[in-house]
């Protein structure tokens, strides 16, 4: 179903005010993106957006993702009305966000995907699971669950301002201010630089 002329316009004019990094042709842009990738997929989601798999597929292609429980984390960001579905408004103010987001903005995300039970603070557990995915497995002897929780405490130590064992948004947000490279310290959740 193509939309019409002026429905494309006012998404636009809408789109451009909510996704502010975006200027007005480039947002035209993404709608269309979305269009014709929505249009791709031939799933009974396909009339309202992007399902998680071809989210997923999308990340992957366009921006080198591989690590799934990141991917699902980032669809759920992205998912602002948790329906399982992401349209076109979210897909549009996800990304100005994702690709062009304010420093304040890609720390509230990371912050966001980091946590995965949504509690407000990123836990010893938390940690322990994304770092577990996203490092490579060295074939040594030792244990290698050992190597991460060493890091887990590395990152508390660095990171847990208020010293609760966990970082709450405020510690979070302190950390990759002092040292922007924190940002993604639990993996990469944001698009490589190309």
């Amino acid at each position: 179903a193509a939309m019409s002329r002026r429905k494309l316009q006012q998404l636009v004019d809408s789109l451009s005010r909510s996704a502010k990094h975006f200027n007005k042709s480039e947002v035209e842009c993404l709608i269309k993106l979305f269009n014709t990738l929505v249009a791709k997929s031939s799933n009974r989601f396909a009339a309202v957006g992007f399902d998680r798999n071809m989210f997923r597929d999308t990340l992957h292609s366009a921006f080198g993702m591989t690590d799934d429980v990141l991917m699902d984390r980032v669809f759920r960001t992205f998912d602002r009305d948790n329906d399982s579905c992401i349209s076109v408004v979210e897909w549009v103010e996800g990304l100005s966000v994702f690709l062009r987001g304010t420093l304040e903005e890609r720390i509230k995300y990371c912050f966001e995907v980091y946590d995965l039970n949504g509690d407000g603070y990123i836990s010893r557990e938390e940690m322990f699971q994304m770092l577990k995915n996203s490092l490579l497995k060295q074939p040594s002897e030792e244990d290698p669950d050992e190597g991460i929780k060493d890091l887990v405490d590395i990152a508390l130590k660095k990171m847990d301002y208020d010293h609760d064992g966990k970082l709450s948004f405020m510690d979070f947000e302190k950390a990759v201010r002092d040292e922007n490279l924190l940002l993604e310290a639990f993996g990469p959740c944001l698009p490589d630089i190309k």
